[in-house]
């Protein structure tokens, strides 16, 4: 099937549900995707569920407990976050040693957040954020504002993180530890080592499909977008859907858009900003060019992921 032609009201404008009858692929897991679900099905989208990847402890809980010890102690000036899972990590290991993550981090500690979901998710915690990109909300837009010098940084990560944002803070004179914060495994995470997410205060009641599911729907032209959110979801549809048909691939991000182009996979659309509602006009440009679309809201944020 061919890029599917969204529904208008009379006068040509984009209608509320302007994604009537769509039926969108989200890669993300159950406990993660309610944000970008019901603003799908807000638009009148039929969101389907195909999770690929899922988070484990870090094997070397070594490194990490020395640099959170030395975080703890004032040896950093910044600590530098880039998802949710990773605040995740932080707020358990001070659970480890008794301590609410607000409280273990020192008054001079400033805090970096790349994307707003995990700026939400710091500010909940009563961590005040100090730097954090207001334009491009990713690792490229969080050098783009990063100061001079300013010291030493940890940079907790995930285990496939790009190195490009510990490359660029080192070039603008920052003193940079990497530790490996969690690993990015395939779906599901084995029981053991899992890092659960918080629950979703908006839950989910779509279907969940298996990748041979979701294949034999691409191939059947049944299926019209598939959300990429994350470099490593991209590397798996490649891996498990593509040739992807007419099936239009949306990214989250640059990152992930630049990771599925190098591996041939063609982007219908990436988001603007990394929340549901840019997520949702992202899907909506990609199923018909023409449609207006909704100015993304920052008060939608989808969890942001490796």
């Amino acid at each position: 099937m061919g890029r599917r032609s969204a529904s208008r009201r009379p006068d040509g404008g984009a209608g509320p549900r302007v994604l009537e009858g769509a039926r969108v692929l989200v890669t993300r897991n159950p406990d993660r995707a309610g944000a970008l679900l019901s603003a799908l099905r807000e638009t009148g989208a039929e969101p389907l569920l195909l999770p690929l990847i899922d988070f484990e402890r870090a094997a070397d809980q070594h490194s990490l407990d020395v640099a959170f010890d030395a975080l703890g102690a004032g040896a950093y000036s910044w600590l530098v976050v880039s998802s949710v899972t990773t605040v995740q990590v932080l707020e358990a290991k001070a659970a480890e040693r008794g301590a609410a993550l607000s409280a273990w981090l020192p008054g001079s500690l400033q805090v970096a957040a790349v994307g707003p979901a995990t700026r939400r998710m710091l500010e909940g915690l009563d961590i005040a954020v100090d730097l954090a990109p207001a334009g491009q909300q990713s690792g490229a837009g969080l050098l783009d504002i990063w100061p001079r010098g300013h010291g030493s940084v940890l940079l907790p990560q995930a285990d496939i993180a790009d190195p490009r944002l510990r490359r660029g803070l080192e070039a603008r004179g920052a003193s940079v530890q990497a530790v490996t914060a969690y690993q990015t495994v395939d779906f599901p995470a084995d029981p053991r080592r899992s890092l659960a997410a918080a629950p979703d205060p908006q839950g989910h009641d779509a279907a969940v499909l298996t990748v041979a599911d979701a294949k034999a729907a691409i191939d059947a032209g049944t299926l019209h977008a598939v959300v990429a959110a994350s470099p490593s979801a991209a590397r798996r549809v490649h891996t498990g859907l593509s040739p992807l048909g007419g099936c239009q691939l949306v990214a989250i991000g640059r990152s992930t858009a630049a990771e599925a182009l190098a591996l041939g996979l063609p982007v219908a659309a990436v988001a603007e900003e990394p929340t549901a509602s840019g997520l949702v006009a992202a899907v909506i440009r990609a199923l018909d060019p023409a449609t207006p679309t909704p100015h993304p809201d920052p008060e939608q944020t989808v969890k942001d992921q490796t």
